[in-house]
């Protein structure tokens, strides 16, 4: 649930949807599963299994009148948690039994829906929750203003002589430091009333985007006609052929171009909600409000973009490595998914992608290694794509008593594993921090959420490439790790600087527009791929791809991505070293869920994101498989 992300009720995080980062395809088996868009003719082992949340839809529905009818109980605290540490106790630990059970009735909706999103049923149990959580929400409004009633000295004797309170620590702390953004009681009411409205945007550009936009078909050049939805667009823009790339890419964001009236108003009425969180706690900027919520100083969100616009001559040195290597005159942003070295077009079929994914993660300990093999034996992930699903993967560990889920969209290529190896990575980091932590701490920050699953990308890529010595397939892995440096760095802050620029013109009352949207993505997107210099081109049609990013519905996620792969890196380097300390540290990190801030953790892990060393060791890594990569093509002759 996306409402207020102040608020305690908003416990239940968005699945984390990971970017199929990796563009470049290496496989060898039989990927035609990956085909079958019909979900009854999937067999079920690719199938994840919800009866384990629920057993039917009708346990569910028992559940949430069950939900419903405990909720009301929350008034009995009302004017009394300052009467007594017990009293407190017991009212916080209400709230996080009935938010677990929240949490768990959501997911079951969510990842029902998602299935096949076109399914109005589940539709309306997602509709029900978010109307249940607005409900809860207002109910437990009184909490945090009665709670700020309360000084530090108080709330520290009341933990101290209620040991029960101990776990809710870090929880009532961070309410005091947030004192100045938190409204009366009356104030919290409307403020939490107001979540009835917060999830349309995303709502209606989910069922839109995934359900009933038009998606194009085009014809291939060698006869074939093809469905550009979202899976297929991410499929067919990597194919060898440069006319249909261009064919690929001019249908798919043409569609998205004509519609862009549509997609304008959803994400200005999204930012729009945005700005009456921001007003409505006293913030002085939308990024101040989202980012503060988990103690972050927009300082890191500013040195991002501008470590990362200062760095654009090492982005443009791989956008030259990469035309040199294509062999084209003038490279277009069509040719930034097309296979980089020819004759290296592998396939890898889900038993060789878990093969190489369970190799590739075994220094991180068989305890670890273990538990992803029951996520493929034990129906965790949902595989292949079939019509009316959600687009693009995530991993949901919202489930504290199951395990976690995983979406993923797989058409065999090496994007495709590596975007495995991504959602394992979110995967083990709810599974550890679930097993290992109490409910109210076990949801970790949004702003370590990346660093896991691009840590298992760099592991994944690390192993492939110590187990291939052919100049031609190691030539296209170190590119492909080059994509995810691209995919996860430049691209994410790319979109980073969108939505923050965005926000600022809404901020100073600019209207957002389509058009107004259009343009100012062309001039990003221009700037990043030095498309005046005439390093990468981009062409018109692609000043329409924001409205393919469902991110920019995500409350200033996406440049998370781009911190968290600055830290993984750093993080990674140590493990694959082999220094055990650094690795316990690691599966400590995994494992501390939301007991701390996110920086403060990450300090634990071993990595300081205030500081720009672990932007400067990503950078430092580029041009080193940029130096390796240009030897092999020397030593080709290319």
């Amino acid at each position: 649930m996306k409402g207020d992300p102040m608020h305690p009720i908003a416990k239940i995080a968005l699945p984390f949807l990971g970017f199929a980062i990796a563009p470049m395809g290496f496989s060898t088996g039989n990927t035609a599963l990956a085909q079958e868009r019909d979900r009854s003719k999937i067999p079920d082992q690719y199938k994840w299994n919800l009866t384990e949340i629920y057993s039917t839809d009708d346990a569910w529905q028992k559940a949430q009148e069950e939900l419903k009818a405990q909720i009301p109980s929350i008034e009995q605290f009302r004017g009394t948690l300052s009467q007594s540490p017990q009293q407190l106790f017991k009212c916080l630990d209400l709230l996080s039994t009935l938010n677990k059970t929240f949490s768990r009735l959501y997911s079951y909706a969510s990842m029902s829906s998602d299935q096949d999103t076109r399914v109005s049923k589940y539709q309306a149990m997602k509709q029900e929750m978010s109307q249940l959580g607005s409900t809860f929400s207002a109910a437990a409004s009184f909490i945090e203003p009665e709670i700020l009633k309360m000084n530090k000295a108080t709330i520290d004797d009341f933990v101290k002589k209620e040991k029960g309170l101990e776990i809710y620590r870090h929880y009532l702390d961070d309410i005091l430091r947030r004192q100045a953004h938190t409204g009366t009681e009356g104030e919290e009411k409307i403020i939490a009333d107001a979540s009835l409205m917060a999830d349309a945007p995303d709502n209606i550009y989910g069922i839109f985007s995934n359900a009933d936009f038009p998606y194009p078909e085009v014809t291939l050049s060698d006869g074939k006609t093809v469905k550009l939805d979202a899976a297929g667009f991410a499929l067919y823009r990597a194919v060898p052929n440069r006319d249909d790339r261009k064919k690929v890419f001019d249908a798919f964001f043409g569609a998205l171009e004509r519609y862009r009236a549509t997609f304008g108003s959803s994400l200005s009425a999204e930012v729009k909600k945005d700005m009456f969180y921001m007003k409505a706690r006293k913030y002085n900027s939308c990024l101040e409000s989202a980012l503060d919520a988990n103690n972050i100083p927009v300082q890191v969100y500013y040195s991002l973009v501008d470590g990362v616009n200062k760095n654009l001559p090492t982005f443009h040195r791989y956008l030259e490595l990469r035309k040199r290597i294509l062999g084209v005159d003038t490279l277009h942003y069509y040719d930034l998914y097309a296979p980089l070295v020819k004759g290296v077009d592998l396939k890898y079929s889900v038993d060789e992608a878990e093969k190489n994914i369970l190799a590739a993660l075994a220094p991180l300990g068989k305890d670890y290694v273990n538990v992803i093999q029951e996520a493929f034996k034990d129906r965790w992930i949902d595989m292949y794509p079939n019509d009316g699903k959600r687009s693009g993967a995530y991993s949901n560990g919202s489930v504290y008593d199951v395990h976690p889920y995983m979406l993923i969209n797989y058409n065999g290529e090496y994007n495709d594993v590596s975007t495995v190896a991504h959602e394992l990575g979110h995967t083990m980091q709810s599974y550890l921090s679930n097993k290992t932590q109490p409910y109210p701490t076990a949801d970790y920050p949004i702003f370590v959420a990346e660093v896991a699953s691009t840590f298992n990308e760099a592991l994944l890529i690390d192993y492939m490439l110590k187990n291939i010595k052919d100049d031609k397939v190691r030539l296209s892995l170190l590119g492909n790790y080059l994509e995810g440096i691209k995919g996860t760095l430049f691209r994410q802050t790319q979109f980073a600087e969108f939505e923050l620029r965005i926000h600022e013109m809404a901020e100073k009352g600019q209207a957002l527009t389509g058009d107004a949207l259009d343009k100012l993505y062309d001039e990003i997107v221009k700037k990043y791929y030095g498309s005046d210099q005439g390093i990468c081109i981009v062409d018109d049609a692609v000043k329409a791809e924001w409205a393919y990013i469902p991110h920019f519905y995500y409350n200033f996620y996406v440049y998370q991505y781009a911190t968290s792969f600055t830290a993984s890196t750093a993080l990674s380097e140590k493990v694959m070293a082999g220094d055990k300390a650094e690795t316990k540290r690691y599966l400590e990190f995994l494992s501390a869920g939301g007991s701390d801030y996110p920086i403060n953790l990450l300090k634990k892990a071993g990595v300081d994101m205030t500081t720009t060393q672990p932007f400067d060791l990503t950078m430092q890594k580029m041009n080193r498989i940029m130096d390796e990569m240009e030897k092999i093509l020397d030593k080709m002759g290319k």
